[in-house]
């Protein structure tokens, strides 16, 4: 099994690469994505709107969407670039096979001639799974979150 850490950058990969499917099948089955709207400061996803806090079915839409050839928002098609420091191990429970992880990043995505620029930090919940690892939560807590954002096409 990989280490947690290239875990998550491998994950990123495959954003970079578009290949959302296989992201999606890294999520475990109640596994969720979240974007806080008031970043790291949001203690949870149900007592304050949230940029996206999306389960896998919401996820499935979304990469459905941004498959149909027919989707206005990506002509042009948008790509992305993830920089990512090194991830640090948070808490690792050993009995429950779970994992928390925190890795600062950038993200950069871009569309035609414009180009956005997030800066941020992931907090993954990994469990082990027979087949590796599974990302039971993605939470993006990005810097200064409260502010007006420009619709973000891909997933960060």
């Amino acid at each position: 099994m990989m280490a947690p850490e290239d875990f998550v950058a491998a994950e990123a990969a495959l954003l970079d690469a578009g290949r959302f499917d296989d992201w999606l099948a890294l999520f475990a089955e109640d596994g969720h994505y979240w974007v806080p709207l008031q970043g790291a400061a949001q203690a949870d996803p149900v007592s304050h709107n949230s940029i996206a806090y999306e389960d896998r079915l919401l996820l499935q839409l979304r990469i459905e969407r941004l498959k149909n050839p027919r989707a206005h928002s990506q002509h042009p098609a948008s790509h992305s670039q993830h920089v990512l420091q090194r991830s640090r191990i948070e808490r690792e429970d050993d009995g429950s096979g779970e994992v928390l992880l925190h890795t600062p990043f950038l993200y950069v995505e871009s569309r035609g001639e414009q180009q956005l620029l997030l800066a941020g930090s992931y907090r993954h919940r990994l469990v082990r799974t027979e087949a590796g690892w599974a990302i039971q939560q993605k939470r993006v807590d990005l810097l200064n979150a409260g502010r007006a954002l420009p619709a973000i096409q891909l997933f960060i």
